[in-house]
């Protein structure tokens, strides 16, 4: 996984939301990475030519095995240390197709799409973030901004 670093120095990253009706997609982190035995929401980093939404597509697919479709685009985040300076732009996302399972270990360990109920009881570590997302996705507080697939830069998708 390459990350691309701006001019700025700034780090892009994307995640999503995948939703399968009232259940979210989750990943567990595998050994050795940063977030390790912890569940979170599918993310990675955006390559050199790759758009945001193509990357978290694409993502998603590596690490949960799982297909789906961009809904819209949930918000930004500035990430903490030890990633300042690192942003993530996070996608609502629709579950196409596909069960979920690991990439083997290569950067996930588990995978499955679980219930507000159930993440609240789950014994596994959740990382903060994905799960404060998670319970605010699931019980409807953020607006989400759909793709404008129509605007002067199209076929490139807005999202406005």
């Amino acid at each position: 996984m390459n990350q691309l670093i701006s001019p700025s120095g700034i780090v892009v990253c994307v995640g999503a939301i995948v939703l399968k009706d009232e259940q979210i997609l989750f990943v567990r982190q595998a050994e050795g990475h940063s977030l390790e035995k912890q569940w979170t929401i599918p993310w990675g980093f955006v390559e050199p030519g790759e758009a945001p939404e193509e990357a978290i597509i694409r993502e998603v697919q590596e690490e949960s095995g799982v297909s789906s479709e961009v809904q819209g685009l949930l918000g930004i985040q500035n990430l903490p240390m030890p990633w300042n300076g690192w942003i993530s732009i996070i996608f609502q996302c629709r579950h196409i197709s596909g069960i979920p399972r690991s990439d083997g270990g290569r950067e996930t360990d588990r995978a499955g799409y679980f219930t507000l109920e159930e993440l609240l009881k789950f014994e596994d570590e959740i990382e903060i973030w994905c799960a404060w997302l998670a319970e605010r996705v699931l019980t409807g507080t953020p607006k989400l901004i759909p793709p404008e697939p129509m605007n002067p830069y199209s076929p490139k998708i807005a999202f406005l």
